[in-house]
């Protein structure tokens, strides 16, 4: 495990919030699930810029992947999430099974998006390395870490568009965004 990891389980541990979300979630048996995207990349810009852990976070994006590609049964799962908390926490944590993000994304972002095989490939289509980071409390209490391009650019507060894919149609507006609550950030190939 490198240092980095251990940092972020420390960061992710330190945020009350955050592990509120991670052990609820753990107990309600979604398949192959990851807290990721805003609420792990921005609570470690936090920290690493003295904010206190929570500045800033808009939601908790919540993944997970279900072969049932119907409405209804995302639908179901929402339901059930948003039951498991109460408020404000009920109307941040915002569900997605990631085997029906292809039957939606071109027509919400303009762009065309292959389905996926599980939860964590679709870090690797994230518009920025630095966003591509999803975590997970494991049974055992272990939080796991995904993060296919590693954590360098979230700890260090780099912007850069994803090598992977062409640059996001929105990429000017995420930049502008995190700008706005995080004007330390570095931004490389805008």
């Amino acid at each position: 495990m490198s240092d980095l990891e251990d940092r972020l389980k420390a960061i992710v541990r330190a945020e009350p919030g955050l592990m509120q979300v991670l052990t609820t979630v753990r107990g309600l048996g979604l398949n192959d699930w990851r807290i990721f995207s805003g609420a792990v990349y921005q609570n470690v810009w936090n920290a690493v810029t003295g904010r206190a852990p929570g500045y800033g976070i808009k939601d908790y994006d919540l993944g997970y992947f279900d072969p049932d590609t119907s409405w209804d049964a995302e639908d179901a799962v929402i339901r059930k999430v948003a039951v498991a908390f109460a408020p404000p926490l009920r109307e941040m944590v915002e569900v997605r099974n990631q085997a029906r993000v292809h039957l939606w994304f071109e027509g919400k972002f303009g762009e065309p998006y292959a389905a996926l095989t599980g939860t964590d490939e679709a870090l690797g289509r994230f518009v920025a390395p630095a966003f591509a980071v999803g975590v997970r409390l494991e049974p055992d209490g272990e939080v796991s870490v995904a993060a296919p391009f590693g954590l360098e650019d979230v700890f260090d507060m780099v912007l850069r568009p994803n090598p992977d894919r062409p640059k996001a149609k929105g990429w000017a507006k995420a930049v502008e965004n995190a700008r706005a609550r995080w004007p330390e950030i570095r931004v490389i190939g805008s």
